[in-house]
């Protein structure tokens, strides 16, 4: 995908992508691929694969949901899909949690580089965060950080009631859905609606909307060992 596609393809979806922010976005892919020659920050280290694979990728959940308030965004890894976001919607407030700190010094070079605002980058686990930030979000996502029934946990007790939770996933995301029904459940949320698109290359892409309608119970999140050794 060339990078001016971002801007034909973003007003088809009611998204004013200006030249500015494709200049943000020419900083930033070029950034990634000069950081990951020094550490492992994406398997995609093409131009144009990046421009589709995580820029348009982390854009699309912005095509359904007027997305207001604050985004906290669990597992970013190289900034995604929140810095994304952000760049197309400067009005959002963005805390990215990420536990590795050389993705963190990534992210805030990033953002000092493009000029981003009210970007919070916070080096730590989400089920740590969540102790001094439970319900604190109006809206928390997550792509490419784990199966749908560890994930909700580690990001549902974030959201605060009335808010939304969003799954960015792949082909297997109506299975993970099906499996993830008790934990979405003793969280609480329902789901409100899912997305569904493709990339050029044809691969799908899902994403999920969640609707918080009840306080999730203070026994969650567990520690992430249990997490992972025993999902809801």
């Amino acid at each position: 995908m060339e990078l001016r596609e971002l801007k034909s393809v973003g007003k088809e979806h009611g998204l004013d992508i200006s030249d500015t922010m494709l200049e943000q976005f020419d900083r930033y892919a070029r950034l990634l691929i000069e950081w990951n020659e020094k550490m492992n920050l994406t398997a995609i280290v093409e131009y144009d694969k990046i421009i589709e694979k995580h820029f348009y990728d982390s854009i699309m959940c912005l095509f359904q949901e007027d997305i207001k308030g604050c985004v906290a965004d669990v597992g970013s890894g190289a900034g995604f899909p929140s810095l994304p976001m952000k760049i197309v919607r400067p009005d959002l407030k963005i805390v990215i949690i990420e536990p590795l700190q050389k993705r963190c010094t990534f992210l805030n070079a990033v953002v000092e580089a493009l000029g981003l605002k009210d970007v919070q980058i916070i080096n730590e686990r989400a089920e740590d965060h969540a102790k001094q930030k439970r319900e604190a979000y109006d809206v928390v996502c997550a792509r490419a950080v784990a199966n749908m029934s560890m994930l909700s946990e580690l990001c549902i007790p974030l959201v605060k009631k009335g808010g939304m939770f969003i799954a960015l996933k792949g082909s297997d995301g109506y299975n993970e859905l099906n499996k993830a029904q008790n934990a979405l459940q003793k969280l609480g949320v329902e789901l409100k609606r899912s997305y569904d698109d493709q990339l050029l290359d044809g691969s799908m892409r899902i994403n999920f909307y969640f609707s918080k309608v009840k306080h999730t119970p203070s026994m969650y999140p567990r520690p992430f060992a249990k997490i992972k050794k025993n999902p809801l």
